[in-house]
Parts: C-alpha cells; structure tokens; sequence
C-alpha cells in the first residue's frame, strides 16, 4: 500500500465582498471526505457568486439601453401627429403608418402614405423639423388588392393617425409609431406603441371609430414587427 504525501500545507484566504465571505481551504481529502466537501462547497459558492455578478452586469446592461431608448425619443423634437400631419401636406392621402427610427445612427420618421393617386408612398422626415428628407413612391399595382382591402378597412373611420398618437400620448409615455392593422380580429385598429421615462416600451390599441384606447394584448405585442415594408397589410 502506498503511502499519502502531504504535499501542500493547508491555507486559508477570507475573501469578503457584497457582505458574503467565502473561505477557500487547499487539503488532499480525496472524494466524500470532510475536506473535499468544503472544497466543493467553496467552488459551488465562487460559482453562485460569479453567476450573480453577470446577472447584475446584465441587468445593468438593460437599464442602460431602456435609458438610451427614452433619450432618442427625447432628442426627436417633433411628435408623431406632428410627422404625420407633415407626410400628408407632402403626399394627400391616408398615413397608415408613422414609426420613429434610425437611419444610418441618424433619428428619422418614416412614414407610409396611401396616396389619392393609388401609389403606396413611403417618406422619410427630419425629427427636429418634419421636413421631408426622401420620397419613393411605389407603383407596382401587383399589390393593388391589398391597397383595396386597406382602403375598405378605412372606410367609415373617423380617426387618423395624427389624431390616433394624440389620444394615446396622454399621459401614456412617449409615441413612438403608429400603424393601421386590418387584420385584428373582427375590426381594424390603429397599433400605437410609446416609450416611458423609464425607458419601457408599451403598445396600445385605438378606435378608429371612437378614439378609445386600450392596451394591447401580450400575443398581440410579441407578434408586431412593425415593419415600414408591410405597408400595413398591402401583399409583398
């Protein structure tokens, strides 16, 4: 039988951070014995320690972008219903769709018009001044049903975009787009979503008819991409 050298001397280090203290022993105690037990009680607690600084790195990591979000929203200037009422005087027709965005790191609107002249008309808006940056129209009439079915849908709604972000601005946090969904449920609605101080994001839904606003389902908000592509239910 061979015989077990001791070949390190015990030691021991105290560590104290956040009001925890951790001992680490070095020791020869094979597997189930009392020393590798504690060793194995302090490798499970340095873990447990790691894994709680990354989580509050992450945390941290969170609250600084929901931060960033409610300052880019602050440095737009000008409002939704602001943006929308400049996309009609640009482009007579019917806002679906008004998103705040980033283009190329710079805060622009974008906005999708259903034009009088049958076109889909997609804009980009300066946020301090509403001035249109850039225009493209859309004459591909392969879509044309989708532009019939949206135009349906809008028939007999008293409520626009620009009158939409106003009732739910109120109060709810900042507007951040808003986009006319015709296939939500058994009724059209306008889909707003904000951005609060705290840097949270909220959707809600709007009448298009009566102006009420509710809030937006889980499903409903985990579903919306909010793509400006879509045109609001246009066929691709």
């Amino acid at each position: 039988m061979k015989r077990r050298f001791v070949l390190a001397a015990t030691a021991a280090a105290v560590l104290i951070a956040g009001g925890a203290t951790t001992a680490v022993a070095v020791n020869t105690g094979g597997p189930g014995s009392p020393q590798s037990d504690a060793r194995t009680s302090a490798q499970l607690a340095a873990t447990a320690g790691a894994q709680g600084a990354a989580a509050d790195g992450g945390r941290e990591d969170r609250e600084a972008g929901e931060s960033g979000d409610a300052g880019r929203v602050a440095g737009a200037k000008s409002d939704a219903a602001q943006a929308a009422v400049a996309a009609l005087r640009a482009v007579p027709g019917t806002v679906t769709e008004i998103e705040l965005d980033e283009e190329r790191g710079a805060l622009v609107w974008e906005a999708d018009v259903l034009g009088r002249d049958g076109a889909w008309h997609d804009l980009t808006l300066d946020p301090l001044t509403t001035r249109v940056l850039r225009s493209h129209t859309d004459r591909d009439t392969s879509g044309a049903h989708g532009q019939d079915r949206v135009r349906a849908a809008l028939h007999g709604t008293t409520v626009d975009a620009a009158s939409a972000a106003r009732a739910v601005g109120q109060g709810r946090g900042t507007v951040t787009s808003v986009d006319f969904e015709d296939d939500h449920g058994a009724k059209a609605v306008w889909e707003v979503e904000t951005v609060t101080r705290d840097g949270k994001e909220h959707t809600y839904l709007v009448d298009p008819r009566t102006a009420a606003v509710s809030t937006a389902p889980a499903d409903d908000r985990d579903d919306h991409d909010g793509s400006a592509d879509d045109h609001d239910g246009a066929d691709d």
